[in-house]
């Protein structure tokens, strides 16, 4: 049985981690003519800071094709390498989330074909795309000329109730997974199990996300989590009433524990308008802080979008509407892209601190949940 007495102390850990971490220099270069129109301004700033987007539902919607060239162009979905390039994505989130009502054998199976689509999807587009698990090998690509992929967030259920499926899934390259729709995650929070889960995510570097988990869970996870959390596809509830949206006081807590709250482009949850999901991002940025808010396209995961962002290579006309509300420059490049960086790199930096102080845990559920 782990010994789940091996927590890492937080001080020692990541007390220091804003520090170690800045996502932009104290005296940040402006990168834009002032003077220019907001259009010409934010495509100048995304050519410098690419988006970092936190989901996309790309590899499902590709299952359903029986032919695709993303680099080429494809009209099926809304998303390929020309649109990336268009809309200035650097580095994107694809989603291996599965569709309801598979759990057990059937979830693990089906998230292992997820993995499998991916890699192959990637490697037959070599010139667009490129497979990435750490924030060195995103900027990387970046200066390659590639969007690089990241593999997550999946379900848990894709764990099977298995810490060694959990690590097995990560040699594979998983990066997130979302805390909800288990019984150990579920509404009344996290088990003992689930917590065990969250300490060997945080040893492996594996990003909690809690988009759509429940409050109690969310909270719990921010008081057992060493590192960063994510949430994926969460907006202010304060402004539109979704599940998946965060209410004021969990996303000061949010902000706190230096977490990314990425606000998806969803006419669902933010809105049916450029200037709806604009609201939202301030909100966010007022509460949380701008360096906990980014940007989650959710772009083929099967949802309606606003006005003017109806495809990947949209980013520009959003990141023109929050200039002309007055978004500094150096939040914006936080925004798009240096706040995904820093919570890569402070998961990172977690996961080497812990697997000093902490070998893979051994629990079963039955051993900690009864």
């Amino acid at each position: 049985m782990a010994d789940l007495q091996d927590e890492l102390d937080p001080a020692a850990e990541v007390g220091e981690l804003p520090q170690l971490f800045e996502a932009v220099p104290e005296r940040y270069t402006p990168v834009s003519d002032p003077d220019a129109e907001p259009l010409e301004r934010a495509r100048a700033i995304l050519a410098a800071h690419p988006v970092a987007d936190g989901y996309s539902g790309l590899p499902w919607a590709l299952r359903h094709l029986p032919w695709f060239d993303l680099e080429l162009g494809e009209s099926a979905v809304d998303t390929d390498v020309p649109r990336l390039r268009e809309g200035h994505v650097g580095a994107l989130m694809w989603s291996l989330h599965l569709p309801e009502g598979l759990d057990g054998d059937r979830a693990v199976g089906a998230t292992l074909e997820q993995l499998d689509l991916v890699k192959t999807v990637v490697r037959n587009h070599p010139e667009g795309l490129r497979l990435a698990c750490t924030a060195g090998q995103i900027t990387d690509a970046r200066n390659c000329g590639r969007a690089a992929v990241l593999l997550g967030p999946a379900g848990a259920a894709a764990l099977g109730d298995s810490l060694g499926i959990l690590r097995s899934l990560h040699a594979l390259g998983l990066r997130a997974l979302t805390l909800s729709g288990v019984s150990w995650a579920s509404a009344v929070g996290l088990t003992r199990f689930g917590e065990e889960v969250v300490r060997e995510m945080n040893r492996l570097g594996v990003l909690a996300d809690l988009s759509g988990a429940s409050d109690a869970t969310i909270r719990r996870a921010l008081a057992v989590s060493k590192a960063p959390l994510l949430f994926t596809r969460s907006a202010a509830r304060a402004l539109r009433p979704h599940p998946a949206n965060l209410p004021d006081d969990l996303l000061a807590e949010v902000g706190a524990a230096n977490g990314l709250c990425m606000v998806p482009l969803t006419a669902e949850q933010t809105g049916p308008t450029v200037r709806d999901v604009a609201d939202h991002l301030d909100r966010v940025r007022e509460i949380a802080g701008a360096g906990c808010v980014g940007l989650s396209g959710t772009y083929d995961a099967g949802t309606a979008h606003p006005q003017e962002l109806g495809d990947a290579s949209c980013y520009p006309h959003l990141v023109a509407e929050l200039l002309r509300r007055g978004w500094e420059e150096a939040d914006l490049a936080l925004l798009t892209w240096g706040n995904v960086q820093r919570v890569l790199r402070e998961s990172d930096f977690t996961a080497r601190a812990a697997q000093q102080r902490r070998e893979p845990s051994t629990a079963r559920i039955a051993e900690l949940d009864g």
